[in-house]
């Protein structure tokens, strides 16, 4: 029974080493056809005929551009993913670009299929991320912090909230890389108060602890996205 238990988690362990978010691609490339031409629907994208292939297919200009910035948060995610460049489909793998107004927020929200990973190009970002539930009830969940600075790197686990702020006079740029293909975004405040429709008031009262009227104001905001 010992041994058996043994293999089988050893067997888990090597699962987990070799399979991510996004299943490995069985062939050189599988560009991704646009979503509005397919005949099918997968999990992600069906593959472009490689005779039709094009470098232009694993190509994207222009993000040495900034995005603008001039929105409620002050910021601006200009994403780099499948739907953007094709050739990315079953690399598991994209990144973005994110540019800050000076105490420009890139508000708390989870990506559910990848870790992020962060360099600062310019200017000075406060940023976080809260642990899941402990196992312990009487725990709370764990803030991690860091201000960061031009050169430096920070790593968000997949799944977990996180957030970045420029607390710097000027405006800040980063790059960050996703382990996905198609990590996905919940910014945490338009999905809990501005989904459509809308969640249950008595449910948000309960869950929140607070007054109804609280709720019903939270819910009457124009929640922006970014990206």
């Amino acid at each position: 029974m010992a041994v058996r238990l043994l293999i089988s988690v050893l067997i888990i362990s090597l699962f987990s080493f070799t399979y991510g978010s996004d299943p490995g691609p069985l062939q050189d490339f599988c560009v991704a056809v646009k979503d509005d031409e397919a005949k099918v629907f997968v999990n992600g994208k069906i593959c472009k005929d490689p005779n039709m292939v094009s470098a232009d297919d694993f190509f994207f200009p222009g993000l040495n551009m900034p995005g603008n910035t001039s929105n409620p948060l002050g910021s601006k995610v200009t994403p780099v993913n499948v739907n953007q460049l094709p050739g990315l489909n079953t690399l598991g793998i994209s990144l973005v670009r994110i540019d800050y107004a000076p105490y420009g927020l890139n508000p708390p929200h989870t990506h559910p299929r990848a870790t992020e990973v962060l360099v600062v190009v310019e200017g000075t970002l406060f940023v976080g991320f809260v642990t899941s539930n402990p196992a312990d009830p009487n725990v709370k969940n764990k803030l991690f912090t860091k201000t960061l600075y031009p050169g430096d790197v920070f790593v968000f686990p997949e799944g977990l909230i996180h957030f970045q702020f420029n607390v710097g006079k000027t405006d800040a740029v980063v790059f960050a890389g996703l382990s996905s293909q198609n990590p996905g975004v919940i910014t945490i405040g338009n999905a809990v108060f501005g989904s459509d429709p809308p969640i249950n008031l008595d449910i948000l009262t309960k869950a929140f602890q607070v007054d109804a009227n609280v709720i019903k104001y939270l819910q009457a905001q124009f929640w922006w996205n970014i990206d």
